[in-house]
C-alpha cells in the first residue's frame, strides 16, 4: 500500500476552492491594503493552483476547441472588470489572466499538433519535433509578453509543465511546476508560492462535485464586485 495515498484527501473541487480563495484574498489585499504583505501573501496559493488545472482540464476535455473558447470568451468578459478593479478604467495596458490562460492552451494545442497527437505514441516523438513543439510554446510565451497579459510567460510555461509532466509521478510533475513558479517570482509576497505545493500534493485525482462554471463565473464577478465596492468607497 502506498502510504502516501493517504494524504491524497482533497479533489478538484476542493483545490479550486482553495484557489479562489487564495485569489479574492490576493486581489482584495491589492486594491484595498497595498502596503500589507500577508493577504498577498496567501494570494500566491492560487496561481499555481489554477495553472494546474488548466493543464488537468485540456488533458480530460473530450473538445480542446470547445475548451479553447470557452477560455476566450471569459477572458473578453472578464477583461473590463479587471481593468475596473486594477486600472479604474478600461485600456489596454495590462490583460486579465484567463487570456494567460487562453494563450496556454493556444500553446498546448500547438505542441501536441507538432508532435502528431496526444496519444501514448507521442512519447516516442523525434527530438526534432519535441523542439519544435518547445519553440511553439516558448513564441506564444513570447506573445503573452507583449499583450501584456497577467502572470506573462510564467502561466504559459507554468501551464505547460503540468501538462508535459502528466505522465510522470504526481509529485514530481506537481513539484517542478510550482517550483518554476517559486523560483522564478521570489520578491516581497512571492515568497509563499512555493507553499502551493502543499495542497497540490495532497490532490486525489478525483474531479469531485464539478462546479464547472463557477470558476469561470467567480473570476469576472469577484473582480466586478470588488472594483464596486472600491468606487463605493472612493
Amino acid at each position: 500500500m502506498d502510504n502516501g495515498k493517504k494524504y491524497q484527501i482533497l479533489d478538484g473541487t476542493t483545490l479550486k476552492l482553495i484557489a479562489m480563495i487564495s485569489m479574492v484574498f490576493d486581489h482584495a489585499g491589492d486594491m484595498f491594503f497595498p502596503d500589507v504583505m500577508w493577504p498577498r501573501m496567501i494570494g500566491r496559493l492560487a496561481m499555481p493552483i489554477f495553472s494546474f488545472f488548466i493543464a488537468e482540464g485540456f488533458s480530460h476535455t473530450r473538445d480542446k476547441k470547445k475548451y479553447l473558447c470557452r477560455l476566450g470568451i471569459f477572458a473578453l468578459i472578464s477583461e473590463i472588470p479587471f481593468d475596473l478593479a486594477f486600472e479604474g478604467r478600461v485600456g489596454l495596458g495590462h490583460q486579465n489572466i484567463m487570456l494567460s490562460f487562453f494563450l496556454a492552451v493556444v500553446a498546448l494545442m500547438l505542441y501536441d499538433w507538432i508532435q502528431g497527437g496526444t496519444k501514448s505514441e507521442e512519447n516516442h516523438a523525434s527530438i526534432g519535433k519535441t523542439v519544435l513543439g518547445v519553440i511553439a510554446v516558448a513564441a506564444i510565451a513570447a506573445l503573452s509578453l507583449l499583450l501584456r497579459a497577467d502572470y506573462t510567460i510564467f502561466a504559459v510555461i507554468a501551464v505547460f509543465l503540468f501538462y508535459v509532466l502528466r505522465q510522470k509521478h504526481p509529485l514530481v510533475r506537481t513539484g517542478v511546476g510550482v517550483a518554476f513558479l517559486a523560483l522564478t517570482r521570489t520578491v516581497g509576497y512571492y515568497c509563499t508560492t512555493g507553499l502551493s505545493f502543499i495542497p497540490l500534493a495532497m490532490y486525489n485525482g478525483k474531479k469531485g462535485k464539478g462546479l464547472k462554471w463557477l470558476f469561470y463565473v467567480f473570476y469576472p464577478g469577484h473582480l466586478l464586485l470588488l472594483a464596486a465596492i472600491k468606487h463605493m468607497s472612493t
